[in-house]
């Protein structure tokens, strides 16, 4: 890399003609097109003007009189550079054809906007995000900070290459989710069973890997910024595409990082969660402009201030009014006392398990709770799936005497039986059980718990269960139908399956729910921040339905969530307790449970054009 890399390219002379002789300032720009040829040619790599060799500086320098947008000092906006450089040309009708010629020539020169920072600054700047954006996710919930974490970032995306920018992006990243995501480490260690070096790399390995959301952002934006297109509406295209498209193994969404601000988050029964997090994209983005105008001493772009401000302030506005009309919706709404069984149970040694949670459930029985949820796995042991309704009524849901959903497992051996591996399909799963103890349905855990509940290639290499003795063999479910009970239907989900906004639109759609359950053990990630974070995110599908959500865990977070994202009743964590509180059955269609992430589909195809084809440059009108 070159001493260059590491800072701004050097400003270009300015031009002291007046417009009156603007011709005749073209003329050493139309001879220099030679020089500027090799600086075409090097575009195919794509590199920033401040990576350039000193050869495509000239060119640059020429053609600075006719096209403000390469000055290192750009002006307010792309558009008013657009209209500068159009006025200073010669109309066609009164320009020779050689000239012509080239002029075309040059207009279709790759866009080669200047870098606010060079690469130390930049990636300084890209940590500082990371950082700022850990800080403000849940868990740490400093979440003021949400409306300036991603300015730095965007700050050191201005005018880089495509690959400084997925780099930025990659940085930004891996910072968050090393910080955020600490609890990896120990869940590793104490499930995989691998020595402690061995789960650090597979940590940053899986932090590596989780920061390529951010670094697809950074990538689509530097494709569009090269092609021209205005830096704001860039990152905003990629910001929605980077969280739509990249495939995370632990899904989380920045508009989670306002979850204690319910007027910030009901947009997602509009949007989603990516909605959510676009309305604090604004803000940041006028942070960044107010640095730039003030880094570059040029005019402000007063367009991306008023929106950061107003987007934000309108969101907040639409929550005000969202939460009474939902409230008063909720109040007209059937009401029902709900109990949950938290256990607390040892993961690996769970044979108090079962006495503990009737034990719990017949406590709430007498407090007058009309329905029971259990965690996820509640009871012990493995039960076999042939007539395992009348197992379960005979060894305990017949002596509950009350409405409960119940988590355990169930296998299926596996026919005909194999020489070696696994002998048996074991399925996680959440089942009704009524007043007299009768299964009336079933749903089976569709995704599966990397390490904890399967291992990558397992199936194919069965020598790796031997290897990792603790991480389980499960199987995963195919069927959306809700659990029943009378006239009522639970769309139910288990762990992490809630903290995925297009599995439970998923979920609604096809059950037509009047309440959301989950359970979910998290034992697996000791006492930090990784329950507060699932809850967090769970939250978020209340609104996106406006329906309630009962969430039962084994040790901690349990909670009773309103169909507006608040938390009427909590848990401790890693506590052997009970949550008692009203919910309302409550059925309701919203924008989001009809279209989805359809909006951002069609945002995505149009930032692949965006990325490919160059933005037209307006021209004046001929004379």
């Amino acid at each position: 890399m070159s001493p260059q890399d590491d800072k701004p390219q050097d400003e270009a002379p300015q031009v002291k003609e007046p417009a009156a002789k603007a011709s005749a300032a073209e003329e050493p720009a139309v001879k220099a097109s030679a020089a500027e040829e090799p600086a075409v040619k090097a575009s195919a790599a794509e590199e920033p003007a401040a990576d350039a060799s000193s050869t495509e500086e000239p060119a640059d320098q020429a053609s600075a009189a006719e096209d403000p947008e390469r000055l290192p000092i750009a002006p307010a906006s792309e558009d008013a550079a657009d209209s500068s450089a159009d006025a200073q040309r010669p109309s066609d009708a009164g320009e020779a054809e050689p000239q012509r010629r080239r002029r075309k020539a040059k207009d279709a020169a790759p866009w080669q906007p200047v870098p606010i920072l060079g690469g130390k600054a930049a990636y300084g700047f890209a940590f500082l995000t990371g950082f700022l954006y850990f800080l403000s996710f849940p868990g740490i919930d400093i979440w003021p900070l949400s409306f300036i974490a991603l300015a730095p970032l965007i700050i050191a995306l201005r005018g880089q290459s495509v690959r400084r920018a997925t780099g930025l992006g990659w940085v930004a990243g891996f910072t968050m989710t090393m910080f955020g995501f600490y609890w990896l480490l120990d869940m590793l260690k104490v499930f995989s069973g691998f020595p402690v070096p061995l789960c650090a790399l597979f940590m940053a390995l899986l932090c590596g890997y989780q920061a390529g959301r951010i670094a697809l952002c950074g990538l689509l934006y530097g494709l569009t910024e090269r092609r021209g297109w205005p830096a704001s509406l860039a990152f905003v295209g990629a910001f929605a595409a980077s969280e739509l498209l990249y495939p995370l193994l632990f899904p989380w969404y920045f508009g989670a990082t306002v979850h204690n601000a319910p007027v910030l988050l009901q947009t997602a029964d509009l949007g989603g969660p990516i909605l959510v997090g676009l309305v604090l994209v604004a803000p940041n983005l006028a942070v960044a402009e107010v640095v730039t105008a003030l880094w570059r001493k040029r005019a402000l772009d007063r367009r991306i201030v008023l929106a950061g401000a107003l987007v934000p302030l309108v969101a907040a506005l639409y929550g005000v009014w969202r939460i009474s009309t939902v409230e008063a919706q909720a109040q007209a709404s059937e009401a029902v006392k709900v109990g949950l069984v938290q256990g607390n149970s040892p993961l690996l040694s769970r044979q108090d398990a079962l006495k503990t949670h009737l034990q719990l459930t017949a406590e709430l029985k007498q407090q007058g709770v009309q329905l029971v949820v259990w965690s996820e796995a509640a009871v012990s042991g493995l039960f076999p799936e042939k007539d395992y309704e009348k197992l379960l009524r005979r060894l305990f849901t017949g002596k509950l005497g009350v409405p409960t959903i119940v988590g355990t497992v169930l296998h299926r051996p596996i026919e005909p039986q194999p020489a070696m591996g696994r002998r048996s399909r074991f399925f996680n799963v959440a089942v009704m059980a009524d007043a007299q103890g009768h299964i009336t349905s079933r749903y089976d855990k569709q995704f599966l718990l990397m390490f904890g509940e399967y291992l990558p290639f397992g199936e194919t290499f069965p020598k790796l269960y031997e290897w990792s003795p603790n991480s389980g063999s499960f199987t995963p479910g195919s069927s959306y139908a809700p659990l029943t009970l009378g006239q009522h239907r639970y769309a139910t989900s288990i762990c992490y399956e809630d903290i995925n906004p297009s599995f439970v639109n998923e979920l609604v759609r096809q059950g037509d729910p009047d309440m959301l359950v989950n359970m979910t053990n998290d034992a697996w990630f000791g006492d930090t921040t990784e329950p507060w974070i699932h809850l967090a995110l769970a939250k978020m599908r209340s609104v996106e339905h406006r329906r309630y959500l009962l969430r039962a865990t084994n040790s901690g977070i349990s909670a009773i969530v309103d169909p507006v994202g608040r938390v009427v009743a909590h848990s401790s964590p890693f506590k052997e307790e009970t949550v008692v509180g009203t919910a309302r059955y409550m059925r309701s269609h919203t924008v989001f449970g009809t279209l989805g992430h359809i909006p951002y589909w069609i945002v995505s195809v149009l930032m692949g054009v965006a990325c490919f084809v160059r933005r037209p440059r307006r021209r004046a009108p001929s004379a």
